[in-house]
């Protein structure tokens, strides 16, 4: 079974030599992207998500869990942005782009957060949709690069 197609199912994609490289290529890149001033940040993934068909569920927590798996750095609390941002840029390298998103807690605790979501389903976030105000989305864009 291919990677792609294993990210079009609701199960844990084979970790081949391919993956693995994308999935280190994609949290490189987020490590540096985490530094951008927020609306940098916006501009940049908005571009980059021109062109990809929406995520489904499935892929999305695929590669969620494949960036989990390469790097226990990214398990921690602080590490939701690098996390987000790794995950949503594998997804790319596939085609695809779930909704990206950082925001606060509609209720106290009112910590920052960031996250991806297929619709308005958290991908492997606690909590619901309704728990969080999005000051930042970055959903995905149907027109072409």
């Amino acid at each position: 079974m291919s990677v792609l197609g294993a990210l079009h199912r609701d199960q844990f994609p084979p970790r081949t030599r391919g993956m693995r490289l994308r999935a280190q290529v994609a949290v490189l890149l987020a490590r540096v992207l985490a530094r951008l001033k927020p609306h940098h940040l916006q501009r940049v993934l908005a571009r980059l998500s021109r062109g990809a068909r929406p995520a489904t569920f499935a892929q999305a927590m695929a590669a969620r869990r494949v960036v989990l798996a390469g790097r226990i750095s990214l398990h921690g609390v602080k590490a939701c942005l690098p996390r987000s941002l790794s995950a949503v840029l594998l997804c790319r390298a596939y085609g695809v782009w779930p909704t990206w998103c950082v925001g606060v807690g509609a209720r106290p605790p009112f910590g920052a957060h960031a996250w991806i979501e297929v619709g308005e389903k958290l991908v492997g976030e606690p909590g619901e949709h309704r728990d969080w105000v999005r000051l930042i989305t970055v959903p995905p864009l149907s027109e072409p690069a």
